[in-house]
């Protein structure tokens, strides 16, 4: 399907979903990263509707995604309009990584206008806020004129869904959900989060595709981690953002990481839980080969050595092995590097929550 007949055929679909967005009701969409379950922001009943549904703690924030303005003749494009219902003050820094990044896979933390309801915000006093790339969502926006609150389309604390199939697995009979379908996600992870909100430097909340490295690059802007933040300041007083629990994205066969060349070992550590593992080898290297393996059934699965090749596959992955019924799933450790630090971010995360209690682990 060309993207002009796929505009042209969901068209009407989109104005239905416009319109159920409208009368407070929920709207599963695709973004570039993931799919999101959208709401009316500014619905304190709708927003309740997500909360439940996913089954996501109350003082868990979510991201606004708002739609791209218009570019007809502008060499600019005029940000300040769109986010000035949500936000008390635009920085200069804010506007260059909005030019440089937006539409895209990069959420920015602002202190939140007075008007912006508590209950999106884990009655915090900051916002987040994006613009997603992918042309549904955008369309979908541009006719809410509004802003559509969209944490991942699952049940709290598990696999992120990259394709509509995902969605529909995920709420079978529980909910009549309307589901968007526009293809497999491109980006695979969720958005990287940058905190704006301090006014005096910005500082990486969550990992993603979008690196410092490639902030810096293009806005000059350098980007603090938690760890460079001294003066006083804690983790409890950065602002707290989605996906940012120590067990969240996670399967319910046990998930563990193995070091370079370290299978056995890895296989040796879970005695009682080996005897079929699916264990994902790069494809840069050679197999594993089964010596010293004889009570073990083993399957090996190719990953890609290529840190946004994997990204976009990593959620997909995670949820076919999760069906194959293994008791074990081994993943390697990713490399060294910041490209790589988004990936590494969900895989500890997933690997923490993982097992048969993970629902309870993700209330942790």
């Amino acid at each position: 399907m060309t993207s002009d007949s796929r505009s042209l055929q969901s068209s009407a679909v989109i104005n239905e979903a416009v319109q159920t967005l409208r009368e407070g009701g929920l709207v599963a969409f695709p973004t570039e990263t993931v799919y999101g379950l959208g709401a009316d922001a500014k619905n304190l009943e709708a927003i309740k509707k997500i909360f439940t549904t996913k089954g996501r703690p109350s003082n868990h924030p979510v991201i606004v995604h708002l739609a791209a303005p218009d570019i007809f003749d502008l060499a600019q494009v005029d940000w300040v309009p769109v986010l000035a219902p949500w936000v008390r003050d635009i920085s200069e820094d804010a506007l260059k990584l909005i030019n440089a990044f937006w539409p895209g896979p990069l959420t920015l933390v602002f202190k939140k206008d007075k008007s912006v309801l508590n209950e999106l915000t884990g009655g915090q006093d900051t916002v987040a806020i994006r613009a997603p790339a992918h042309p549904i969502a955008q369309e979908l926006l541009r006719k809410f004129k509004g802003g559509v609150v969209a944490p991942s389309a699952n049940r709290f604390g598990k696999v992120s869904p990259t394709s509509a199939a995902d969605v529909r697995q995920e709420f079978e009979g529980a909910l009549d959900l309307m589901i968007l379908d526009g293809g497999d996600c491109e980006v695979g992870i969720e958005s990287t989060i940058v905190d704006l909100s301090s006014g005096d430097r910005a500082l990486l909340l969550r990992p993603g595709v979008i690196t410092p490295s490639e902030i810096l690059a293009k806005t000059g802007i350098k980007i603090y981690q938690p760890g460079e933040i001294q003066v006083g300041e804690s983790a409890e007083s950065f602002p707290r953002v989605s996906g940012s629990l120590r067990a969240h994205y996670a399967p319910t066969t046990p998930l563990r990481l193995y070091a370079s060349g370290r299978v056995l070992d890895a296989l040796s550590e879970f005695p009682d839980t080996k005897s079929r593992v699916a264990v994902a080898v790069w494809d840069s290297e050679s197999a594993l080969g089964h010596d010293g393996h004889p009570s073990v059934h083993f399957e090996e699965v190719l990953v890609s050595s290529d840190s946004a090749t994997f990204a976009s596959r990593f959620y997909r992955l995670l949820r076919d092995l999760d069906r194959q019924g293994w008791d074990l799933i081994l993943l390697p450790e990713p490399p060294e590097g910041e490209e790589w630090d988004g990936v590494r971010d969900r895989l500890q995360r997933a690997c923490f929550g993982s097992g048969p209690s993970s629902s309870n682990h993700a209330n942790n």
